[in-house]
């Protein structure tokens, strides 16, 4: 066995702990609650659940009490014993013990499976496995339930609701108590909040999925595009704009009408289908074939900050996350087969510059050819191990994701890690041997005849909202100076400094810095409080003194910074702005 097989950092011990958990808390359960039907108590990512049916309707208040019975099921150290029985058998047994959920994923279970069950004292639970030889292995004050929520049976809503516990653990207390700090943390930082309290965004039940921006919030939104575009013009990227509507015939040639219709807006316009888009890419690929390209023009880059819509579930929206509309920061690259590595390298560097920019670190995952793909299997090998070859080259690590990658070409995702440690998937890049080939697209080559380009699909921040709700959590709302939608505020002691501060607010707004003015006639310090609630990164300050003097008070985020000349304060401000300091 390899040498961390016990070791937490490893993924499969990590599984096997969640999953016995899981019988613990089911145990607990059925000792409290006598009559429990048992559903599924698989381990999740970051922990686990079980499903059951019973008469009691559970609510946080009850979570002490089972959590105090699994502490007393880890301290038994009951051994975990694995047995396998007949279908018939298996049936009985769990018929005998009222366990009718059990009985039906017995009977749906393949003629030649396998039917095993786990015991541990007097409970006993059909199941696959693995599992820890003892509750004793299990530390019980390294656990929490966390929630109790409604969940159909076999997620059909048709079928019986249950109720699912979830629950996290832990080999120690202290990483527990690291987690629920996080947790609270995260809590503390959800873009939701803080959009609503920094005046960002709304999400309205006239328009569910559907974001409202708000003046700030797009002083934000257009401050992250205005970057994007800056750095895709120096990396060599031209920008097009493609329609919202177009016509069905266009989503049957891409595959998108048999394929993903069900996640599409439709509408007839003169008795023809038509359809909202979900992706920019098939208008890309007619805007390359609306006139004639040579291998001069190639590696043509062509970016595309396109809104698509994608019919969601209501069940899924979440704020920013998950949502019906949406600009994606699209790209597509067409080059030739020798220009490929060269290409994703150009692309890696730019991902580098942008997350950097951000403070967000990344791990890259290769996903190759899955079961279903189109195209030559030798096509899909050089692509594949061009991409990995880029990222050596380029002194980067990357995993391994088997059989995940596109029906259409393999592909590197990035990974970014947040503040907290928690991770997002946003950068892709994608080769796609396919969409070339639907569309017929060409160029000609120094040979002078026809050849078909490979092309690269790309995204960096891969939804603009998503990417607003992300970095509103990664920096708690108090954005860097570049990006925040009010980069300075000028308040007043008394009514006498209004003028200087008018001034002031002038030079600030002509020295290209967003600025608002707070002339109340309200005691500073709750002017300061509502300033750093609002985290604003800096507060300028006004009473006679800096308006005789012509000198302001400055307090950043960090604290009071003191007094110096206004031409000073624009002079650093403005720095501070053009490098883009985190």
């Amino acid at each position: 066995m390899e040498e961390n097989a016990y070791s937490w950092e490893n993924p499969e011990y990590r599984k096997t702990y969640h999953h016995t958990c899981s019988h613990v808390m089911a145990q607990a359960i059925c000792r409290l609650y006598p009559g429990t039907k048992l559903a599924i108590g698989p381990a999740i990512e970051e922990g686990f659940y079980y499903d059951i049916d019973s008469e009691h309707t559970f609510s946080p208040d009850d979570f002490e009490a089972i959590e105090k019975e699994m502490r007393k099921i880890c301290k038994e150290k009951l051994k975990l014993e694995r047995f396998e029985l007949p279908r018939a058998e298996a049936v009985a047994l769990m018929e005998k013990a009222e366990q009718p959920y059990k009985v039906e994923l017995i009977n749906d279970l393949p003629e030649d499976a396998v039917i095993s069950f786990y015991r541990q004292g007097e409970f006993t639970d059909l199941c696959a496995g693995p599992h820890l030889d003892s509750t004793g292995r299990i530390k019980g004050n390294g656990i929490k339930i966390t929630n109790v929520t409604g969940a159909y049976w076999r997620g059909d809503s048709k079928r019986k609701m249950l109720q699912r516990f979830y629950a996290v653990s832990f080999p120690s207390k202290d990483m527990l108590d690291e987690y629920l700090a996080r947790i609270e943390e995260a809590k503390k930082r959800d873009h939701r909040k803080l959009g609503k309290e920094l005046g960002l965004f709304t999400l309205m039940d006239e328009g569910p999925g559907f974001p409202f921006f708000l003046p700030k919030g797009m002083v934000l939104r257009n401050t992250l595009i205005d970057y994007w575009r800056q750095v895709h013009k120096r990396y060599g990227y031209v920008e097009i704009s493609t329609p919202m509507i177009l016509n069905r015939a266009l989503w049957e040639r891409s595959g998108h009408w048999e394929h993903y219709k069900q996640n599409m807006y439709t509408t007839v316009i003169d008795g023809e289908d038509y359809a909202i888009k979900p992706m920019n890419c098939p208008g890309g690929m007619l805007v390359y074939k609306s006139e004639p390209h040579s291998y001069r023009d190639l590696p043509l880059r062509v970016g595309e900050l396109g809104l698509v819509h994608r019919h969601e579930l209501s069940g899924a929206l979440h704020g920013l996350f998950r949502v019906r509309c949406f600009t994606q920061d699209d790209a597509h690259i067409f080059m030739t087969w020798e220009q490929m590595k060269d290409e994703i390298k150009n692309v890696v560097r730019l991902f580098d510059e942008v997350y950097s920019v951000f403070g967000l670190r990344y791990e890259i995952e290769v996903s190759t050819m899955p079961e279903d793909h189109m195209g030559d299997v030798k096509d899909w090998d050089f692509a594949t191990e061009t991409l990995k070859a880029a990222v050596t080259e380029m002194g980067k690590s990357y995993v391994i994701n088997e059989g995940d990658g596109a029906f259409y070409g393999p592909k590197l995702d990035f990974h970014l890690a947040d503040s907290l440690g928690r991770t997002w998937q946003c950068g892709t890049i994608q080769l796609d041997m396919q969409l070339p080939e639907r569309f017929e697209l060409e160029y000609t080559g120094a040979d002078g005849e026809k050849h078909r380009p490979v092309m690269i699909h790309r995204v960096v921040l891969g939804s603009i909202e998503r990417f607003i709700g992300i970095i509103t959590e990664h920096y708690a709302g108090a954005f860097p100076l570049w990006l925040a939608p009010v980069q300075v505020r000028v308040l007043t002691i008394t009514d006498r400094a209004n003028e200087t501060a008018e001034k002031v607010a002038a030079a600030l707004d002509a020295a290209g810095l967003r600025v608002e003015k707070d002339l109340r006639n309200e005691k500073i310090g709750k002017k300061i409080a509502e300033g750093r609630s609002q985290k604003i990164p800096y507060l300028l300050i006004l009473g006679d003194k800096e308006a005789e003097s012509g000198t302001v008070a400055v307090r950043s985020r960090g604290g009071d910074e003191g007094v110096m000349a206004l031409d000073d304060f624009i002079a650093r401000v403005n720095e501070e702005v053009r490098t883009k300091k985190n």
